[in-house]
């Protein structure tokens, strides 16, 4: 089995390697393949890469190429975690938008918005050269935004599936707390990429017990304290949201947060020159403590299990992905890709039925899908008129005066990665 990873360079990618060593079983991968234009970084990355194999005897060859098509020929799954502009955009996406009162935040809002319009187009291109080289790989898209970037693959017609570590994060961490093994833990996951909600928290599978209630009653200030979030505001929702629904949920807390301290751009550009130095340490052969500090936790086994069963093998049944509504959501159209528990196999990933949702989740949801649909039709087409609306689409800015200054940052930022500006 061959698999290819686009963004082999990033500092994150020890982390993966460490999980393609210990779950070889569940993913006999043979050859493996780290793709990045960044030379020097590949090579400091995939020297530790072949460490880590060796120490934990996978017998699996690791190649690293700044060469795309050649990395991608012949590969059965590619894994895109690429960063266009690198963290020196992420920087940008991180404090432009506070000049507008609005939240700085890489993933959502207008940030959100910059990154989706630097790299949709990207992910497409180097889609199309991974279906001419080999057209039945799947893709596994780990770039954020995921769920623009996904449905930009899925409307292209490509074999792809959108990947995100906050469920099986929640699912570690509801495990420990209950003291119960993280395969026993089922959970009623509903929304979008970094906008859902845990409505249920199961064991032994989707018709289990839900002991949501219980975990919140004997541990809801742990949880409370991890999200950042007032504990009767769990108590009063009855629901665990994602940690990033307190952009939404506090928003002028967070706005007044972030202008008060260094960006979390800044904290990763400095921890991933240090990263990067261990990695160069030939007596390193294994994923580094501060790694875990770097973000994407357990993002090595939600990978393996995905590509385990798209690939035909041991991966579990249900996983938590992004992929198309499909009627799932009645309120959405049947092309939103939402993320939620799905069967996951061969043919690709299947949403679970999914209970109705309460008007307070919906709308949100509902909002935030038709500001991806503009989103995307700003990063397929261009123009300022169309990252306006967008702009002013979203909840997180939703004014007219913050849309026109917001539009004017973003092209002024970002004019190098947009062909139309």
């Amino acid at each position: 089995m061959k698999l290819t990873v686009v963004g082999g360079g990033s500092t994150y990618t020890p982390e993966l390697i460490d999980g393609f060593a210990r779950l070889r079983d569940t993913l006999p991968i043979t050859e493996l393949v780290l793709v990045d234009p960044a030379a020097e970084r590949l090579d400091l990355v995939g020297g530790l890469a072949r460490r880590i194999f060796a120490k934990q005897d996978h017998a699996g060859k690791i190649v690293t190429t700044t060469d795309l098509d050649a990395g991608v020929e012949g590969a059965d799954a590619v894994l895109l975690q690429l960063r266009v502009g690198g963290q020196a955009a992420r920087q940008q996406d991180e404090t432009w938008p506070l000049e507008c009162g609005c939240v700085g935040q890489e993933t959502t809002g207008a940030g959100g918005l910059a990154k989706a319009l630097r790299t949709v187009p990207v992910v497409l291109d180097i889609a199309e050269r991974v279906r001419r080289t080999n057209p039945d790989a799947w893709i596994i898209d780990f770039t954020n935004p995921v769920g623009i970037v996904t449905r930009a693959l899925l409307q292209a017609g490509h074999k792809a599936v959108g990947l995100c570590n906050v469920a099986i994060g929640f699912q570690r961490k509801f495990a420990g707390l209950l003291g119960v093994t993280p395969s026993e833990v089922h959970l009623d996951h509903v929304g979008l990429n970094h906008l859902t909600w845990e409505r249920a928290v199961r064991l032994g599978g989707p018709e289990g017990e839900n002991v949501l209630p219980r975990l919140l009653a004997e541990h809801g200030d742990a949880v409370a304290d991890d999200l950042r979030l007032p504990r009767p505001v769990l108590d009063r929702l009855g629901v665990v949201p994602s940690y990033y629904l307190r952009y939404f949920y506090a928003h002028d807390e967070v706005v007044r947060e972030l202008g008060t301290k260094p960006s979390r751009a800044a904290e990763v550009a400095a921890m991933e020159k240090e990263l990067l130095d261990m990695y160069g340490d030939p007596a390193l052969d294994e994923k580094p403590a501060l790694l875990a500090k770097r973000g994407g936790a357990f993002y090595s086994e939600a990978a393996v299990d995905l590509a385990a069963s798209l690939l035909g093998g041991g991966g579990s049944p249900y996983q938590v992905v992004n992929t198309y509504n499909n009627g799932t959501l009645p309120f959405l159209p049947d092309d939103a890709v939402i993320e939620t528990q799905a069967a996951v196999g061969a043919r690709g990933a299947t949403p679970l039925p999914v209970a109705p949702v309460d008007p307070l989740y919906a709308g949100l949801i509902a909002n935030v899908t038709a500001y991806e649909d503009l989103a995307l039709e700003a990063a397929l087409r261009g123009g300022r008129d169309r990252v306006f609306k967008a702009l002013l689409a979203h909840p997180l800015v939703g004014q007219y005066a913050y849309a026109d200054g917001l539009t004017d940052r973003l092209i002024a930022h970002n004019r190098e990665h947009l062909a139309w500006a």
